[in-house]
């Protein structure tokens, strides 16, 4: 059986099929509501099945239903001929997941939009699946603010997501490069902010320019929609507002933010090209009663009671430069009033102020593990980007985790050596290094192991322009990782990785139905490779640390 993540386990001989077809009826339990509409928009859809409500003792039948003696996201997907489909979940959660393995027993045929073989004969095989995830948080990150994803662009992620069980969007949607949220009280964000002259094409160091406006922004509505056609498949989204450092759009927007008494920020724009740009937040009340402006609008488009993880607020943290705070008389005041030691205490007395001001509001701070710097509030978590080092220090400190190092799950990176690989940055991450990527590290105890939340996936796009070009970086690696994320797996040396690639066979079939422009098994394709574009590889295996 070609599933994707597998499964805790499998029941039965599979000797015959069990039928599903336009007299099939679908009855749907208390709590199971959401699942009832996505099989009948979706499943119904691409199979030509009308799925008509039926009563649950009905002989061809689909039948969902919870089951309080499972986990909240653990189903159980019984077809016994004669009897129909029932999947029960633990939580609604759990029923949805169950309806993903459903699709995928059905075929290719069942991720595409509209029928194909409309009068082929469809069957499950007559089988009992039990399965149940590894980790709560299964997550993808997706940078919108370097290269702006359109709003259709992320609902198809959030269907791509779903596919393969993931339940956490992290949004980056601030940064250096642009602003990608409107904040109804500072309009200049969107009209300023979310947009610059040009972009660099390829590395930092490249001599290439697209000379053309890149921007966009997701209005309020936008992200009302997103938020709940994520929640309609039970993923959360959580916000990233990046401070202090990744600030120069805010900053060009409104130069108050920045400092003045050090540069000209009146002349700053948005900013052009890659890397870590020295112009971030003042730490000065202005600046503070602004951002907290800004959050109390995040936090009403990303209620807390949208999904599981919504009440994460993440605000970054990381690579905050501070040659201009070493200059600022503003910013030497603020250290001696604050009795701080230098500006690294400046840059932890800037996140504990919002770490506050969330816990006031009912919310949790996330972010960056550089947050661990001078401490944190007991309800904060941290996002392990850096290594293991990170979500380590954050674990044995009784903090949340969520384990993303880059050298191993940073999906910008390149997937194969040599010249064919398009724009390769960082190390070589293939498939198969992603299938054995492990997201508890070594040397916690069992206490503190609890405290990784899970894995998160996070595709950066500075050089990735367009949907295909994240399509290509993201799968299938995404697919393998879905698998670390859900699966109960071996350690990694032990990973069955042919297994693995056996049933990507089938699922490269999904994927192509579904329209993703993946990266082949045997390299890219010839419009995938990007000739004469500068990128930064990394020679050599990446640390393990």
């Amino acid at each position: 059986m070609e599933l994707i993540p597998a499964p805790r386990a499998i029941e039965g001989p599979a000797r015959t099929t069990v039928p599903l077809d336009r007299d099939t009826t679908l009855w749907a339990g208390p709590g199971t509501e959401r699942t009832e509409r996505w099989l009948r928009a979706t499943l119904g859809a691409a199979l030509a099945l009308p799925l008509r409500p039926g009563p649950p003792d009905a002989r061809n039948a689909v039948r969902l239903l919870l089951d309080d003696t499972l986990e909240p996201e653990a189903y159980r997907l019984d077809a016994v001929d004669g009897r129909g489909v029932e999947i029960r979940g633990g939580g609604p959660a759990g029923v949805f997941w169950g309806a993903q393995t459903l699709r995928q027993l059905l075929g290719p045929d069942a991720f595409r939009r509209a029928p194909v073989r409309p009068d082929t004969g469809l069957g499950v095989p007559d089988q009992v699946i039990a399965d149940a995830p590894r980790f709560r948080w299964r997550g993808l990150l997706l940078d919108v603010a370097r290269h702006f994803m359109p709003k259709e662009g992320v609902l198809r992620y959030l269907d791509l997501m779903a596919a393969h069980k993931l339940n956490v969007l992290h949004l980056h949607l601030t940064d250096d490069q642009g602003w990608r949220i409107e904040i109804k009280r500072y309009p200049r964000l969107t009209e300023t902010a979310s947009w610059r002259a040009r972009t660099k094409i390829g590395h930092r160091a490249s001599p290439l320019w697209d000379e053309k406006p890149h921007g966009g922004h997701y209005t309020q509505d936008d992200l009302r929609e997103i938020v709940a056609y994520a929640a309609e498949r039970h993923i959360s989204v959580v916000p990233e507002i990046d401070v202090p450092g990744h600030s120069q759009a805010a900053i060009a927007a409104y130069p108050e933010l920045g400092n003045a008494d050090v540069v000209d920020t009146a002349a700053l724009s948005v900013w052009d090209t890659w890397g870590i740009s020295a112009n971030v937040l003042a730490p000065t009340d202005t600046t503070l009663r602004f951002y907290e402006g800004v959050f109390e609008e995040v936090l009403e488009l990303f209620p807390a009671d949208a999904a599981e993880f919504s009440p994460f607020v993440h605000v970054g943290g990381d690579e905050c430069r501070k040659e201009q705070w070493t200059e600022s008389v503003t910013a030497k005041t603020r250290i001696a009033d604050l009795g701080l030691t230098d500006e690294d205490g400046l840059q932890s007395w800037f996140i504990g102020h919002f770490d506050t001001w969330l816990a006031a509001r009912g919310r949790r701070l996330i972010g960056w593990d550089e947050i661990l710097e001078g401490g944190l509030a007991p309800g904060a978590a941290v996002s392990s980007w850096r290594g293991y080092g990170g979500g380590v220090a954050a674990a044995r400190a009784g903090h949340d985790v969520v384990m993303c190092p880059e050298q191993y799950v940073y999906l910008d990176h390149r997937q194969a050596p040599g010249e064919d690989e398009p724009v390769p940055i960082g190390f070589v991450r293939t498939l198969e290094d992603v299938y054995r990527f492990e997201p508890v590290p070594a040397g916690l105890t069992a206490e503190e192991a609890r405290r990784v939340l899970g894995t998160q996936a996070n595709v950066w796009t500075e050089v990735m322009e367009d949907s295909a070009r994240v399509d290509y970086q993201t799968f299938p690696r995404l697919a393998a990782f879905a698998e670390v994320a859900w699966s109960p797996l071996p350690g990694p040396a032990d990973r069955d990785f042919a297994g693995f690639e056996r049933r990507m066979t089938a699922h490269y079939r999904r994927l192509d139905a579904l329209g993703v422009a993946y990266r082949p098994p045997t390299g890219p394709r010839p419009w995938q490779k990007r000739p004469g574009v500068l990128g930064r590889p990394i020679e050599g295996p990446p640390p393990n640390r």
